[in-house]
């Protein structure tokens, strides 16, 4: 299940919206080099066109779980180079716009077997039974 981080902003007026996406691209394609991220997405609104007063700008970043979001979050301090390319776009978010969000994937598997649940082992009589129910005709 996914965990998606998604930030709308706009550029501030002194850079053009190519060179905002290029700086951007360069921190989030830093995030994923470190594996700290599975992918992103960035997207513009289309003809201004929206239904309520939101940026311009649509960033999603992915995540697997929130322990990857938190490293990347922890990366972007710790790692001079991760920290160098996010100063350099975020220096270009017109900070009066930003917003901030986080979604995951719905409805949770709940089902869904964890890689940390442990299988049992199969009982001979198990082996068994499998075997009776794929071909019974073998067993009469």
């Amino acid at each position: 299940m996914a965990k998606i981080y998604t930030i709308y902003a706009d550029h501030k007026d002194n850079i053009t919206a190519r060179e905002f996406v290029a700086k951007m691209k360069l921190f989030l394609e830093k995030l994923v080099e470190h594996g700290k991220m599975s992918t992103y997405r960035i997207t513009r609104m289309k003809l201004g066109f929206r239904s309520m007063d939101l940026p311009e700008f649509r960033i999603d970043m992915e995540f697997d779980t929130m322990q990857a979001l938190d490293d990347a979050m922890t990366i972007t301090i710790a790692d001079k180079e991760v920290d160098t390319v996010h100063v350099g776009f975020n220096q270009y978010v017109n900070v009066d716009t930003i917003q901030h969000f986080l979604y995951r994937d719905f409805p949770d598997d709940l089902n869904k077997p964890k890689l940390t649940d442990k299988q049992e082992p199969f009982t001979i009589s198990d082996i068994v039974k499998a075997t009776k129910n794929i071909k019974p005709e073998l067993w009469e």
